[in-house]
């Protein structure tokens, strides 16, 4: 099962991202994406904390938000990541190319700052 929640904290909009982010669970969330990128959100901390198993097509969902709110010069980072996500991230490299952060506290602390 998968869902996300909205928070808006400081100037940042934190989706908290929870359970598994699949093939079979991702429509909403990237049409939840699209509305970001349209709405013009220019600082996102995605919180994958609760966050438990991800595979290529929440991989993608999430790398076009990055490429989308980036296109409007716009910040994503992302926080929380850990076992199997985590993993994954790794492995194909993401956490060389994304900013990831151990706390969605730290993701939005360094947001305020730069």
């Amino acid at each position: 099962m998968f869902r996300f929640d909205k928070q808006r904290r400081d100037e940042a909009l934190v989706l908290v991202v929870h359970g598994n982010l699949d093939a079979m669970t991702a429509g909403d969330f990237k049409a939840e994406v699209v509305r970001i990128a349209e709405a013009k959100e220019l600082k996102v901390v995605v919180d994958a904390a609760p966050l438990t198993l991800i595979d290529s097509t929440g991989v993608g969902v999430l790398i076009s938000l990055f490429k989308r709110i980036r296109a409007q010069g716009g910040q994503v980072y992302f926080a929380g990541l850990t076992a199997q996500p985590r993993e994954i991230f790794r492995l194909l490299r993401l956490d060389k190319s994304l900013d990831l952060f151990a706390t969605a506290g730290e993701a939005i602390a360094k947001m305020a700052s730069s």
